[in-house]
């Protein structure tokens, strides 16, 4: 694929698929093995691969790297914002939670023109629009009041979608993996000791879902951080909305949750979303080359 703007939103919408089903193995695991451990476990994983890229030379080049207090900010911003999240998701239903978390698009579009000073044109905004309505169709919340819960989800939010400015400020400066070393050197560092203190021995077959955490993580933050090397936040911002179609696939797939009616409506218009930021990109590509 030629042009790396395309390319970048390939390399987001394939890190989203893989977050999504992050987060279905760490559902499974969630009810015996702390939070805490899982994420501690996984940047250990995550961690170990970029040895075995980068060699005994990746402390080195960690140390000496120009974004490592940058990167350092992000992932406190990250941590807080998982666990606002997985809080958040112990007294909403999913469908709340969901809708809420996915402000983060539109929060990161805006902080896009503000911090990375990047031109958000009439059809990005539109994308985002039109994608955040097909979340709150697709998720159908009722009922939902102001309450501690929904702080914490919209906090997860406005987290992640900072996380995701700062990263591509950082990411033209970086390599990939030095960026996924600096990252969860500082997950790890965090969460090591609520990981101890509330430590689970975990069963054969979680021990192999644990190591999946990683691996698909891993794969997920090097096609993340490749993809925001290629094009602006305000582009990539909508693919984050595909996400909802891949758990609805997944949840269908391992617990059997049949999608309503509002669910295809839903995914419908992300897809559309998507659509517009494609089309609208590869047609300004052609004028440029005229």
């Amino acid at each position: 694929m030629k042009n790396p703007i395309s390319y970048g939103i390939l390399l987001t919408v394939i890190a989203y698929m893989l977050f999504t089903a992050h987060d279905s193995v760490v559902k499974l695991l969630v009810t015996d093995i702390p939070v805490w451990q899982i994420l501690f476990w996984r940047s250990c994983t995550i961690l170990a691969g970029c040895f075995l890229f980068e060699g005994p030379s990746l402390a080195r080049k960690v140390r000496r790297s120009p974004i490592i207090k940058p990167m350092i900010v992000r992932s406190i911003l990250l941590v807080i914002a998982w666990t606002s999240y997985y809080s958040a998701a112990r007294y909403l239903q999913l469908a709340e939670v969901t809708t809420l978390y996915y402000a983060a698009p539109v929060v990161g579009t805006i902080l896009a023109t503000v911090v990375l000073r990047e031109k958000v044109t009439f059809v990005r905004w539109m994308a985002v629009g039109l994608g955040f309505c097909g979340v709150v169709i697709a998720s159908n919340p009722v009922g939902l009041s102001i309450s501690w819960p929904v702080y914490l989800a919209l906090q997860a939010a406005v987290l992640w979608a900072t996380g995701m400015v700062l990263l591509r400020k950082t990411a033209l400066h970086e390599k990939s993996h030095i960026q996924m070393a600096v990252s969860n050197i500082i997950f790890i560092l965090l969460t090591a000791t609520m990981a101890i203190l509330h430590w689970h021995t975990p069963s054969a077959y979680q021990v192999l879902l644990l190591f999946g955490t990683g691996f698909i993580a891993g794969a997920g933050q090097l096609a993340l951080f490749e993809g925001m090397r290629q094009a602006p936040v305000s582009v990539l911002a909508p693919f984050e909305y595909t996400s909802l179609i891949t758990a609805f696939l997944l949840g269908f797939l391992i617990w059997g949750d049949i999608p309503k009616a509002n669910t295809f409506i839903g995914a419908a218009f992300i897809l559309s979303a998507g659509l517009i930021i494609i089309v609208s990109e590869r047609m300004k590509g052609r004028v440029a080359t005229v």
